[in-house]
């Protein structure tokens, strides 16, 4: 059968509908700006790693540029109208734009039947009801509270089995959407029930069925991805190939979307009925490893031609390119990917590898490679930028950097 589109145009398509269209210059980014690429791109991934910065702040920077950080704390964790996020498990622990709270209620119903959560804590959830009922009610008489406060453990907790009996109940009544994230400490979530911290008008909305939900959430897939596979659109929420399948024939057969054929992909893909073809994205721009455009591996492979894996939990000794690397891009590839670290201490950013991929990067390429971390540096606060690599393409790099 021969292409809908090229994988030319699919590229694009991904590039333009992921928000990657020329940035807003510094001064000019406000709330709004952040609150409708977060309604566009529909979740960011919360991660703990802190080499660089949270992975949540990243992805808006990659496409907006110097924003303040403060903004998106603001519309995620404030009070009243501020606040126009929500916490819960999108795609992994993610932040999310209030209008999907509805499309996840099904989640949080069946997680309060021990359904698509954890073996461990399902079981918690059935053994352990007085606990987690004797922790639902000190959230309503204390208020917003992080698990540390609740527990009467001394020793640090380990990993989810090492958990306290308090942050087990905790953590079930948040799948369960019976306590939601009213703000953070640090990094450590703080509890509450979710009417004292969620607007009324999103608490009320009608129920809807799991399908008309999952529908909802593959839509808004497809929308934030320009065009994809069953297997891209289910894992951008997290749904199962059995809700994916059943709700990809009832939106093609509602005219919602269209089937159609990319150029070199084994599965049919899917994307909006009416097809939107930009004729150059020339963005250039680092990408958080846990960045929407990428997070989904094979379809990056087959998207840009680049194999990523994250290789935090590696040992070191058995890395191929770094502890946190982040892939750049520039005019419609992946060219190249940079170890980099926030040496906060010492005021500066650690360049501690650079790999161009095989095309490589032109002069321009590099230059641009060069003002991105610059860029970063400088929305970082880190006046200095260290390069420690010895390769190549570093070596261009330094010079394309000029004094550090």
């Amino acid at each position: 059968m021969s292409a809908d589109l090229s994988l030319k145009q699919a590229r694009r398509m991904a590039l333009a509908a992921q928000g990657f269209n020329g940035r807003q210059p510094p001064a000019s980014i406000k709330v709004a700006h952040i609150t409708q690429m977060i309604e566009r791109l529909g979740v960011l991934q919360i991660d703990s790693v802190n080499a660089l910065v949270r992975s949540h702040y990243l992805p808006l920077y990659s496409r907006l540029g110097n924003y303040p950080q403060p903004l998106l704390d603001q519309v995620a964790w404030s009070q009243g109208r501020q606040r126009k996020l929500f916490e819960y498990w999108g795609h992994e622990a993610s932040l999310l734009p209030l209008s999907l709270y509805p499309l996840l209620r099904w989640r949080m119903r069946q997680a309060s039947q021990g359904v698509g959560i954890y073996q461990e804590m399902a079981k918690f959830g059935r053994e352990q009801q007085a606990t987690i009922a004797r922790v639902l009610q000190v959230v309503r008489e204390r208020g917003a509270l992080g698990a540390g406060s609740l527990s009467s453990r001394q020793e640090r907790a380990g990993p989810w089995w090492d958990w306290s009996a308090e942050k087990h109940a905790l953590e079930w009544l948040f799948a369960a959407g019976e306590v939601t994230v009213a703000g953070r400490r640090g990094f450590e979530r703080l509890y509450d029930l979710p009417e004292r911290v969620l607007p009324v008008a999103i608490l009320d909305h009608p129920e809807l069925s799991d399908a008309e939900a999952q529908r909802g959430l593959l839509l808004h897939a497809a929308t934030a991805l320009g065009v994809g596979t069953d297997k891209d659109l289910r894992d951008y929420f997290r749904l199962s190939p059995a809700q994916s399948r059943a709700g990809l024939a009832e939106l093609v057969e509602a005219g919602a979307l269209q089937v159609v054929q990319v150029d070199s992909w084994r599965q049919p893909a899917y994307c909006l009925p009416e097809i939107k073809l930009p004729r150059k994205v020339s963005a250039s721009a680092l990408l958080s490893p846990f960045d929407s455009l990428i997070w989904e591996r094979s379809r990056t492979e087959r998207l840009f031609d680049f194999r990523y894996r994250l290789e935090i939990y590696t040992p070191q000794h058995k890395r191929v390119y770094g502890y946190y690397v982040l892939p750049f891009l520039h005019n419609e590839r992946i060219a190249a990917r940079v170890d980099l670290r926030a040496e906060r201490g010492l005021g500066r950013l650690a360049v501690h590898a650079v790999h161009e991929e095989e095309s490589g990067l032109d002069e321009e390429g590099m230059q641009a490679l060069a003002r991105n971390l610059r860029q970063l540096a400088d929305w970082l606060g880190l006046p200095e930028i260290q390069l420690n690599c010895q390769r190549a393409s570093a070596a261009r790099l330094r010079v394309a950097l000029g004094p550090l």
